[in-house]
């Protein structure tokens, strides 16, 4: 057994005398040459228990129980000497990231940040290095290594950051590698790809792999086995096929029955507090478009534009999106799909006249909101919002939540007073399942998910026909994101609101839409009915986006 965790526990320093325990006696084994998945939510300790492992917990504000155990190898990490412990885990044990831009330093080139790690624990010369660093790229499938040594973080796509640091991780051959969620925020396509990288990178250097997610439907594509964590503390481990196909602990059924399903659109999903129900057997619920819907909004050949530095004076116009129509009916939602830098994201905030059309018309009842009077459309303004991608970003930490809610309807002069626009956002906050007491609370008081909720009451607040989603979901854990969509479905129930929903999440989109609209490059690809789409896709990018859902063939 290459590493064996007996009865870890790590509490955090709350106060001067105080402290308080997230990780509570955790035991698991990881076998050599095998992949160990550790799957939860956030806060269930995951993360934790890998810096513990790795030795970055702040020494000043976490403290690891000494009773407990780490071997490494034979060796004991727990009570291993500052500077053995940091040659180990810098040369034998290496740690892939979450989010590579703040793992990866924006002022050095790739090159260098590679090169430093062989230089340090191998003790190779600057030639060995370059050398080394030029094959570890061509092993992570950089294009052009050559030319990719002596590049940014920054000019790399977010899926070659990504492959940046695996190639950092494995430049000194590790026993063990732990990847700590390290495809969250990558598309499908580019997830597929780092999932099959790091399995043959696993094979290729007989390596071990600790692979921590929140998503289960992940675990089958990497992982032998498998431990599932809440509140910090192992609720079930063991094969993967055994606890995926059969689990015996309510928590990893409840996991399992939260992610949408392409086979199925139950009228609710569940969420983990409901009873165990077969998603099969509940009622479905039916998406489509029909001949008699009414559009709302009609956008017609729709191209937005950026300028692009050429040279040193000269610039280009970089076209985000081109020519994109579509139509809107009130109460249905348009799912728009693709990779980053599809133009999606940039289609909704053109819509909202957060960015300049170059061209086209998006008529909303008739009236060109592109080509009205800024004045004109400020009455338009209340009846499109927008929730952004990160909630954690989108709300002022400054204002509390009743602030943030109140302002809105003083600038568009909702209610009569503040008395009255109080007891409105009350009625919200009760709306999308907030107590009244987050009204005198800051957003970094709330979890991602209810910060989300937050960011759809003050849309609310607004009363509006259409609501753009970008990537709304994304960031959450699945049993959050079920509460969130459920949310929204009874939303766009009560109020026959219409959505324009954006993702990268084809299960998730399948879920929501009853049309599906598939950008490549800033152009629309393919537009069908949800169920059709997804059933018998025509265009081979929407072929290639839905072979990579995971576990979806």
């Amino acid at each position: 057994m290459l590493l064996q965790v007996r009865d870890l526990r790590v509490a955090f320093r709350t106060g001067a005398h105080s402290v308080s325990e997230v990780v509570h006696g955790v035991s698991f084994d990881v076998p050599e040459n095998a992949t160990v998945a550790l799957v939860g939510e956030s806060g269930s300790g995951k993360s934790v228990t890998s810096l513990a492992i790795m030795g970055l917990l702040d020494a000043h504000a976490a403290v690891v129980d000494p009773a407990g155990s780490m071997l490494f190898d034979g060796r004991e990490l727990l009570h291993m000497p500052r500077h053995a412990r940091r040659r180990l885990c810098g040369r034998d044990i290496a740690m892939i990231f979450q989010e590579p831009m703040s793992s990866l330093n924006p002022v050095f080139t790739v090159g260098f940040q590679i090169g430093e790690v062989l230089r340090l624990h191998m003790g190779m010369n600057a030639s060995q290095a370059r050398a080394r660093t030029l094959a570890l790229l061509h092993e992570v499938g950089i294009p052009e290594p050559e030319r990719r040594i002596g590049a940014y973080p920054s000019q790399l796509s977010g899926g070659q950051q990504q492959r940046v640091m695996i190639a950092m991780a494995i430049a000194c051959a590790p026993k063990l590698l732990i990847a700590d969620e390290p495809t969250t925020a990558l598309d499908v396509t580019i997830q597929k790809q780092i999932l099959a990288l790091i399995a043959r990178l696993q094979k290729s250097h007989a390596m071990s792999v600790l692979f921590i997610t929140h998503d289960l439907a992940l675990v089958e594509e990497i992982a032998d086995q498998v431990v599932v964590m809440r509140h910090g503390v192992v609720r079930e481990q063991g094969a993967v096929r055994q606890v995926l196909h059969d689990p015996q602990d309510a928590y990893t059924r409840a996991l399992l029955h939260c992610r949408p399903r392409l086979d199925q659109r139950p009228m609710r999903l569940p969420v983990l507090d409901d009873a165990p129900v077969d998603p099969a057997a509940a009622p479905q619920r039916h998406r489509g478009s029909a001949p008699d819907d009414v559009p709302l909004l009609v956008v017609d050949k729709l191209s937005t534009s950026f300028p692009v530095r050429e040279g040193w004076f000269g610039t280009r116009p970089f076209h985000a999106v081109r020519d994109v129509s579509f139509s809107l009916a009130r109460g249905k939602t348009l799912g728009v799909v693709g990779e980053s830098g599809s133009g999606k994201s940039t289609l909704g905030l053109t819509l909202l006249r957060l960015h300049q059309a170059s061209g086209g018309s998006a008529l909303f009842e008739g009236r060109d909101l592109l080509a009205m009077p800024a004045r004109e459309f400020m009455a338009y303004k209340r009846r499109m919002q927008i929730v952004f991608q990160n909630p954690y970003a989108s709300l002022n930490p400054r204002f509390t939540v009743g602030q943030i809610l109140l302002e809105p309807m003083q600038i568009h002069g909702i209610g009569a007073g503040t008395g009255e626009r109080t007891r409105l956002a009350l009625a919200l906050l009760d709306k999308v399942g907030l107590p009244t007491q987050a009204l005198g609370r800051y957003p970094h008081e709330f979890s991602g998910g209810q910060r989300q909720r937050i960011a759809i009451a003050r849309c609310l607040t607004m009363r509006p026909d259409i609501l753009v989603c970008d990537e709304s979901v994304s960031a959450l854990d699945v049993s959050v994101q079920a509460q969130v969509l459920n949310l929204l479905q009874d939303l766009q129930d009560e109020y026959g609101m219409s959505y324009i929903f954006i993702s990268h999440d084809l299960s998730v989109v399948h879920y929501m839409a009853d049309q599906v609209m598939v950008m490549q490059q800033g152009q629309v690809v393919e537009m069908a009915d949800a169920d059709t789409l997804y059933r018998a896709p025509q265009h081979p990018y929407t072929r290639a986006l839905l072979e990579a859902i995971p576990g979806a063939r």
